[in-house]
């Protein structure tokens, strides 16, 4: 069974700096990439930044420039690195994997629990 844990949420001043990992465990047939998500109070989850398993990437048009998504192949984890943050950033940030659980089934969307981060005007 796939299991997502983030770490690294937390609060800091407006143009700081943060970096969140998502630690994967759980055998999957196949990974087509892996997302950072995240939730604002009273809005809905948004796509923030995805790499695919040719490390291909993918960012909100609010975060290009300031964050970085990465990962570890060997480690199974992904990382997203944020800079120049904004009050705007504020949310509970969620990891994503969307994968193949087995051979022949489909895609399937794994979420972790979610880190949050504020960010202080």
């Amino acid at each position: 069974q796939v299991q997502l844990v983030e770490s690294g949420g937390g609060l800091v001043q407006a143009g700081g700096s943060l970096r969140l990992s998502c630690a994967a465990s759980g055998w999957v047939f196949s990974i087509n990439a892996m997302a950072w998500y995240r939730q604002a109070p009273g809005k809905q989850r948004e796509l923030v930044a995805l790499i695919t398993n040719s490390g291909r990437t993918n960012y909100a048009d609010s975060v290009k420039g300031r964050f970085t998504i990465s990962r570890d192949n060997a480690e199974n984890t992904v990382v997203l690195q944020m800079n120049s943050l904004k009050p705007e950033d504020t949310a509970v940030y969620y990891c994503n994997e969307n994968a193949v659980p087995v051979r022949g089934s489909r895609r399937m969307d794994y979420w972790g629990k979610g880190t949050l981060v504020t960010v202080s005007s």
